[in-house]
């Protein structure tokens, strides 16, 4: 990826935390009287004004109250933390920088303790079979040529052994419409639904199915990824895949409303012996009407 679509973002959130600490500083108010006036701790303080952690919005907003800043800074320094909030990287930019972009993708998982993974309309990466990705990147929106194609399947595929790390947790929603989705030969469907089966069983993978006539708590929108990053210090964030890029969504209020979705998806979902029963129950189904 060229340097625009990967520093840009990381960029912005420096001179917000620059931003932050020039206007705590020219009020001489210290990080100690800051935290309090705000009711947030100094090491939050700290972390924001490092760039280490990104504040809401909430909390920009009463930072800057605190130190007195004046309009101009509040509407400069409001601005610039919503344009921190939401990242777009362009597909086209990073295809031709790696060729594909699974090793994009597989950058945010290592970095992840936990990666929870919404999907309507199709099986996700992670658990795909190799023909069933072959299928569906050749389905690209930019096609691939052979040579990418076959780096972009392999990079799925190594992808795939993080979920056999027991130290980290993976969950999944899926609807039915995306396991019944026919993207090969009744033959390619039924492997899929036997490996979806098979990853059920291990103790760190979470796979939860939202059958067709559940009951809806939630419309069934464009999936999305949040991951829960391992080290302690950093957010969670979210990805949701468009046609044109990957938007990359960050700040607790945003995120927060991914995660209302999740817990609402979750409760149309069936797991465990329900979940592998309806996977049981479609796979017959292709059988009877194989082709």
């Amino acid at each position: 990826m060229d340097s625009e679509d990967v520093e840009q973002p990381t960029a912005k959130r420096r001179q917000l935390a620059a931003q932050l600490r020039s206007a705590r500083e020219l009020a001489g108010v210290s990080g100690r009287d800051l935290a309090h006036r705000i009711g947030i701790s100094q090491s939050k303080v700290s972390r924001i004004e490092s760039g280490a952690k990104l504040p809401s919005l909430p909390d920009v907003q009463a930072w800057l109250r605190a130190v007195d800043a004046p309009a101009e800074r509040r509407d400069l320094v409001v601005a610039l933390t919503e344009s921190v909030f939401t990242e777009v990287h362009d597909w086209q930019v990073a295809l031709r920088a790696r060729g594909h972009l699974q090793g994009q993708v597989e950058e945010r998982e290592a970095s992840a303790r936990v990666v929870r993974n919404y999907q309507n309309s199709v099986v996700p990466g992670l658990l795909q079979t190799a023909e069933y990705a072959r299928r569906v990147l050749g389905m690209a929106q930019v096609p691939y040529p052979p040579d990418n194609l076959a780096a972009a399947v392999h990079g799925r595929l190594q992808r795939q052994h993080a979920i056999y790390d027991a130290s980290r947790r993976f969950e999944f929603l899926v609807t039915e419409a995306a396991l019944r989705w026919r993207v090969g030969p009744a033959k390619l469907l039924i492997a899929q639904l036997d490996r979806i089966a098979s990853l059920c069983t291990l103790e760190n993978v979470v796979i939860g199915l939202i059958p067709l006539d559940a009951a809806a708590t939630t419309t069934l929108t464009h999936g999305f990824t949040v991951y829960e990053p391992g080290d302690g210090e950093a957010d969670p964030y979210v990805t949701v895949r468009t046609v044109h890029a990957d938007i990359i969504v960050r700040g607790p209020d945003r995120v927060g409303l991914y995660q209302q979705r999740w817990d609402l998806l979750s409760g149309m979902a069936v797991f465990d012996e329900q979940a592998r029963a309806l996977l049981a129950g479609l796979a017959a189904t292709l059988r009877g009407g194989a082709r």
